[in-house]
């Protein structure tokens, strides 16, 4: 499928949201939304779902880059689970929200690219690409500038068109690295 095929296509589904009586806030609009340098599709799931699924996935991943809460609360599920629950953070939305506070605290410039995303099922995966400057600070360490790059990998079910479960993995040691917490 070309890019602006899909393009489209994401964009008719929030049109449709609208048809039915859905109120789409104005960061649905798919030109705002991180785009997938490439999506691999089961095509043998219904168009709508598949649709449904890379919108969620979209703003959650979106979310990273900006820090709006809106797109997690939009993207995520009231009954949210993470699955792979680090140390120290809050189960359900607050967990996401907690983390992107400290994350835009050390790296006010984070950005969130997705190298692929893969729709199968009820799954998304996404193949996360973080880059960015430790300009803030991070557990009382003050930043110097120094670049981040790291990437990440999480597998979303969504149901309802929002994710319900999320399962990740951060290459944590690499940004720790980078940050200086610790030692290469």
């Amino acid at each position: 499928m070309s890019s602006s095929l899909f393009r489209s296509r994401i964009g008719s589904f929030a049109l449709a949201l609208v048809a039915f009586g859905a109120t789409v806030p104005a960061f649905a609009a798919t030109d705002a939304l991180v785009k997938p340098a490439s999506v691999i599709v089961d095509h043998s799931l219904p168009k709508a779902q598949v649709a449904a699924q890379i919108l969620a996935a979209r703003r959650y991943d979106t979310f990273w880059t900006t820090g709006d809460e809106a797109l997690a609360r939009t993207a995520l599920s009231p009954a949210f689970i993470d699955r792979t629950l680090p140390p120290g953070r809050p189960q359900g939305i607050d967990g996401p929200l907690a983390a992107s506070k400290m994350v835009h605290a050390a790296i006010p410039d984070i950005h969130c690219d997705v190298e692929q995303m893969i729709v199968a099922g009820d799954r998304v995966v996404s193949h996360l690409h973080f880059t960015g400057h430790f300009t803030g600070t991070f557990k009382d360490v003050q930043g110097k500038g120094q670049p981040i790059d790291f990437i990440a990998t999480d597998i979303y079910r969504v149901a309802d068109g929002r994710i319900a479960e999320n399962w990740h993995l951060e290459d944590n040691l690499t940004f720790l690295q980078q940050l200086g917490v610790v030692a290469k």
